[in-house]
Formats: C-alpha cells, structure tokens, sequence
C-alpha cells in the first residue's frame, strides 16, 4: 500500500533531501488535501517539532480532521499523543523519546503504549549508515535497527523504518533491508527513503510492507 506523506516545515508542505535540503515547497493544501482524500492512510509530519524549533500544531489539526493520518514529529509525551489522536490523528508516530544514549528506553516505550493503546502507537526508527538516527536525525544511537525492533515489538502496534540515507533521493529503496526488517516482526511495518516508481510498492506490497513515498510523489513521478 502506498501511504503519501505531506511534510511540514515553517507553515508550508515540503520534501527534503536526506533531511536536510529543501528540494519543494508548496503552500496550496487544499490541492494536495483533494489529492490524497482517496487514500486509507496519509503520513502527516511536523518537521519543525522534530528538530526542536517551533511545531504546525494548527495545520496538523485542520489535516487529521479532513484525512486519515498518522502523524508524527517531535512528540515526547503521553499527553501529546493522546491529543493528537483525539484531533483525530488515526496512530501516532514517536521517535526520539523511544531511544537514550545507551539503547531504546523500554520504559518509555511501555508507557506510551498502555497511554495510547497499542494499536494507535508507531515506533520511528530512522537511520543513517546503519544506526539509529534521533533528535531530526541530527544525532545517532549505536543501535542498529534490528535491534530497535527486537526490543520495542512489544510495546507497539506498528513499526516506520525510514532509510535517511536514501530519503528523498528517488534513488529507490533498499529492498533486502526491507525483507529483513519484515523477517523480524508480525507488526505492521511501513518503510520510506527514496521510493520512486510503482514496481517497488508491488513488490513491497507483496512480503507484506507498506511504502511511503513523498518526493516521487510531489514531482509526479509517482501517479496518486
């Protein structure tokens, strides 16, 4: 399945480079709101919060109430997470909080699941050059994803591995990665980082993975 991402950052719709460059912008969400309303799931994320500046709380808002979303960036609270699923986000998307300096935080992640309920909580691993990346992936733990899924499949309904390397690039996604990841759990588990073409989607789909594509999207690549 394919799930469209509509990325956030300083009021507007954006797609960056390996978390870095911003490659687009737009600011009409009403085109892009009609473009994605056919879709069972639209991956809605607040850049800004993510790496700590300021948040899209308003847009974040408006949007989970007109598309079924999972929503993430830069949440690290119960609290926040309740209330992003009572402004009606469909799950929600935590991070950063699920991972200290020495590995994931199990407690955290214990907690967050018995707040939200397991089915609602996606645990965000991201990486780069193999180990997990936090804090809007400007910071890493030496944790490869392997074992961030071992560890917290317990504690959540669904598992977002995002590729930073690849993110972005239309380079394609790294499949074997994919097939590994999926061997390790009986969680849902969607990836992102360089999808480009319908081919890969089909063969995702087919071990049972769901793809999220945003910059083959945004640049038409991608039909939607």
């Amino acid at each position: 399945m394919l799930i469209p991402s509509i990325d956030l950052m300083g009021g507007r719709i954006v797609q960056l480079v390996r978390g870095a460059e911003i490659k687009l912008a737009f600011d009409d969400f009403e085109y892009w709101i009609d473009r994605f309303s056919s879709y069972p799931m639209v991956q809605l994320i607040d850049l800004d919060a993510a790496m700590r500046r300021r948040d899209n709380a308003s847009l974040i808002g408006k949007i989970a109430k007109r598309l079924p979303c999972q929503v993430g960036g830069g949440i690290r609270t119960p609290e926040q997470a309740r209330m992003l699923l009572d402004s009606g986000a469909r799950r929600v998307i935590l991070g950063s909080v699920l991972f200290g300096p020495t590995g994931v935080d199990t407690k955290v992640a214990e907690l967050l699941g018995a707040a939200i309920g397991r089915e609602q909580f996606v645990a965000s691993i991201d990486t780069k050059e193999g180990r997990v990346a936090v804090r809007g992936w400007k910071e890493t733990v030496d944790l490869t994803p392997e074992q961030a899924i071992q560890t917290l499949d317990p504690y959540c309904g669904a598992f977002l591995y995002t590729h930073v390397d690849t993110e972005g690039t239309m380079q394609g996604f790294p499949f074997e990665r994919a097939r590994t990841l999926r061997g390790l759990t009986l969680r849902r588990l969607i990836v992102a980082g360089g999808i480009r073409e319908q081919t890969e989607i089909d063969a995702l789909d087919a071990i049972g993975v769901d793809a999220v594509a945003g910059m083959a999207v945004y640049t038409g690549l991608l039909a939607t």
